[in-house]
């Protein structure tokens, strides 16, 4: 299940993080569909079953992803100091 505690506050994160969580969604995305495309190859029920399965924890894994991402905020890059 997905909370929503603490979502009124906000937070912020690194650009570096979300670029992280933003490749994870899509690795996340592109197995799903390629996962939900083998079941087709599938004989067994069961077999079948545990594939589609696996497909829904996938996308279910991105949703959460990008609900954070939804509610963080990037936090600016410090500037650099001159020595």
């Amino acid at each position: 299940m997905i909370s929503d505690g603490g979502a009124q506050d906000g937070f912020e994160i690194g650009a570096r993080f979300r670029e992280m969580i933003e490749a994870r969604i899509e690795r996340l995305d592109r197995d799903a569909a390629r996962d939900e495309m083998q079941v087709a190859l599938l004989k067994d029920d069961d077999h079948i079953r545990r594939q589609m399965r696996l497909v829904a924890a996938q996308r279910t894994e991105a949703l959460r992803m990008r609900l954070f991402l939804d509610r963080a905020r990037t936090r600016d890059a410090r500037p650099i100091i001159a020595i």
